[in-house]
Formats: C-alpha cells, sequence, structure tokens
C-alpha cells in the first residue's frame, strides 16, 4: 500500500459536535510521532491531550505517523475511541486500550427491576451521554442502530464501549441496542465484556434471532470468564415478528422484556400511525398478551412528538390500561410524565388497599369469600391489586407498614 493511501479518519467535527472531536492519523515511513491540535481549550488541556494521543499510538506500536485532532471538549474517553478507531483502519490489532472502570458503574441490574422509561441515545453522540442519567430514566440505551449513521457504525462501537467503561449512568439500567444480523452480532464484543445489563435485538422476528445472540453472548462470556446476567429485549417491529410473539417473549430465560417499536411496524403494514394508535391495537395487545403469559415485561414504543407532553401523557395512560410496563423515549423532558403516568394513582392505590385488607380479613376469620361493598372478589383481583400496592411501595409511594397504618 502507497503512504498516501494509509490515511484513517474518525469522530465529527461539524458545529454541532460537542464533546467530540476529529481524528485523522496518516502513516509514515520516518520522522516519529508528529502532532496536530486544534481546540479552544489547547492552552488548558492541549499537553494532557498529547499525553493521551502518543500513548495510544505507542500502545498500538505506532512508531512513525501524522496524527491531528480538532477537538471539540471531548472527554479522554471519547478522543481514545476516536483514535483507537482511526488507528485499526490502518493496523490489524486485537489489542484493545481501555481506561480502568469507573467504579459507579460496575453495579448490576435484576430481571425484575422497574422499566417505566428507557432513554435512547444515539452511540456515536458522545456530548448527549454526558448528563442523561442525571434526568434518572429507569434505563439509559447507547443506540448502535437506527440512530448511526451505516459509514459511522464501525466507530460508534468504541465510543459505546468506552463510555460503558467511563461514562456515569447514575444507577440507570445500562442498555445498548445492537445492529440487526450479523451487525448485531459482531456488536456482542464491544460490548458483553463491559457490564452491560441489557441487550436489545432490533426486528426480531423469530426465537431464532434470540438464540443466535444468545449463543454468542455465552461465547464471549467464557472467554472473558464472566458471570453476571446479561438481559435481553426483543423489539418487535414487524408483522411476522408480532405473530410470533409468544414464541420470542418465551425463548430464553434471559429475557425480561419484549419492546414493540411501531414506525417499523406501521411501516411494515403500510400505513401511518396515529396518536389514537387504532392501526397497531391487535398488535400491541398481541405482544402484551405473550409478554404477561411470559412472565415477562412487555414494553411500549416511542412517543415521537417531543413537545407535546399532553399527549404523551394521554398515550402513556393508554399504554397503561392495555398492559404494558414501560415505554421507550427520545427526549429527557418525556421521562417524568412517563413515569406519572404508569405510576399507579391515589385512587388505584385506595382501591387496591381496600380489596387487599378486606381479603386478609377474610382469611383471618376463616372465609373463604371476600367483599369489597356489594361486591365479590377472586383471587385473580387481590392478585392483581397486590401488584399495584407493590409498585407503589417500591416507588416511595406507600409505606411498607400500610396495614399497620389502614383505616378503612
Amino acid at each position: 500500500m502507497e503512504l498516501g493511501e494509509q490515511i484513517s479518519r474518525s469522530g465529527n467535527c461539524d458545529s454541532n459536535s460537542k464533546g467530540d472531536c476529529f481524528v485523522s492519523i496518516e502513516l509514515t515511513q520516518s520522522g516519529g510521532v508528529n502532532f496536530e491540535l486544534e481546540s479552544k481549550v489547547k492552552v488548558f488541556y492541549g499537553k494532557s491531550i498529547e499525553r493521551l494521543c502518543r500513548s495510544i499510538l505507542d500502545f498500538f506500536s505506532i512508531e512513525n505517523a501524522v496524527i491531528a485532532v480538532k477537538d471539540n471538549g471531548a472527554l479522554p474517553y471519547v478522543i481514545a475511541a476516536r483514535i483507537e478507531s482511526a488507528v485499526k483502519q490502518l493496523v490489524a490489532s486485537e489489542k484493545e486500550f481501555l481506561f480502568d472502570f469507573l467504579t459507579d458503574n460496575l453495579y448490576q441490574s435484576n430481571k425484575d427491576r422497574f422499566r417505566f422509561s428507557r432513554l435512547y441515545l444515539p452511540g456515536n453522540t458522545p456530548y448527549m451521554m454526558i448528563n442523561a442519567g442525571l434526568h434518572k430514566p429507569n434505563g439509559i440505551i447507547l443506540d448502535l442502530e437506527d440512530a448511526v449513521a451505516v459509514s459511522k457504525k464501525n466507530e460508534a462501537r468504541y465510543i459505546v464501549r468506552n463510555a460503558l467503561r467511563s461514562q456515569n449512568f447514575f444507577g440507570a439500567e445500562r442498555m445498548v441496542r445492537i445492529n440487526q444480523g450479523e451487525l448485531g452480532i459482531e456488536d456482542l464484543a464491544f460490548i458483553v465484556p463491559h457490564n452491560v445489563h441489557v441487550i436489545l435485538v432490533p426486528k426480531c422476528e423469530s426465537a431464532a434471532d434470540v438464540y443466535k445472540i444468545e449463543e454468542e453472548i455465552r461465547r464471549i462470556k467464557k472467554r472473558e470468564d464472566l458471570i453476571q446476567d446479561i438481559f435481553l429485549m426483543p423489539i418487535i417491529e414487524s408483522a411476522l415478528g408480532v405473530e410470533n410473539a409468544y414464541e420470542i417473549a418465551a425463548s430464553s430465560n434471559n429475557i425480561v422484556a419484549v419492546a414493540i417499536g411501531l414506525e417499523d411496524y406501521t411501516s411494515d403494514l403500510g400505513v401511518q400511525r396515529t396518536n389514537a394508535g387504532t392501526e397497531s391495537l391487535y398488535a400491541r395487545m398481541r405482544v402484551v398478551n405473550a409478554c404477561h403469559a411470559a412472565k415477562i415485561q412487555a414494553i411500549d414504543s416511542v412517543f415521537s412528538d417531543v413537545g407535546d407532553m399532553g399527549a404523551l401523557a394521554e398515550n402513556v395512560k393508554r399504554s397503561k390500561s392495555l398492559g404494558f410496563q414501560g415505554m421507550g423515549c427520545i427526549h429527557p423532558r418525556q421521562i417524568s410524565v412517563i413515569h406519572e403516568n404508569f405510576a399507579p394513582n391515589w385512587n388505584e392505590i385506595e382501591r387496591a388497599k381496600k380489596i387487599v385488607n378486606a381479603f386478609h380479613e377474610a382469611e383471618k376469620n376463616g372465609l373463604a369469600v371476600v367483599s369489597v361493598g356489594t361486591k365479590m372478589v377472586d383471587p385473580p383481583v387481590v392478585k392483581r391489586q397486590l401488584k399495584v400496592l407493590e409498585l407503589a411501595i417500591n416507588l416511595g409511594i406507600l409505606s411498607k407498614d400500610w396495614r399497620n397504618e389502614y383505616v378503612g
């Protein structure tokens, strides 16, 4: 290969790319490493940026090169991701330049945690990741699929990998949406070893799609000697996926939820998505029923109008009434609306308290039949109301000792 062809590029340098950088590397035959930096903070951080860049090139045994960095406020893990991506366009290497894990990112998840909200963040836009956890979503999704241009998918993997290690998630469940097909299989090497909690599997249409992902996860976990759980959330986005909803939902013990993606689903049907949602009611109910049958969570699609909080609130209430237990979001301002409307309201809590208390009183008196007012209450109703109270307790809305304080 001629020297003129030994040039690689990675990153973004337009005016909208805050918190990012653009890196170009040209291999040369001699002259050592020549470093060029363009940055508004060069006076303050120029030397530390240069040290980082030189250390990465040295790590990959690059002795002669011209490296140019256009910095727009990138954090060290972002700069490192961009350089490694550029280096590996030029040099074949299995080595990875990794920062130590941020201690705050070493927590685990569990299968039954709340997933009312999950905030999508583009995997190649690091600036959006910086304060995302401060908005308190239940989950943060670093998206390698639809939110990343095809030409940027490979370099986005390095950003997502480094973010999993170095970006504080502030307790949110750590999620990544991988790509479809073989690209998604390749994505796994960048996320499985780095304490990802939930992997979202897009365009899932059968149990076979889940099996392929699980097989590769097992292979990587064995290689890396990992023991922690890695959960899955298939996303159903087609007519075929809807028809196979239960097969997908029940295909693995590692599946914690199934989500529905209505933009792609309605596109598959050739219809327009509406706020009323009548065009997708069958699909949503099919997914909800499959999830409840498989004893996992049903997660509704994102609401795309980030400016209409009233319509979002109505959509969440409708979603909750259908049996969904969470919803995706694409803007932080949607999070509180989703949480407020998925949480049980005071009337629901009071009704649940009345029914559950009557059940306990009936049991104490040896009665087989529970009545509340003029209505008879059967066990499935009691079970449902117990779930309402459990949710209220876990959300901090209701005291654990509510029965001791209860006055009917």
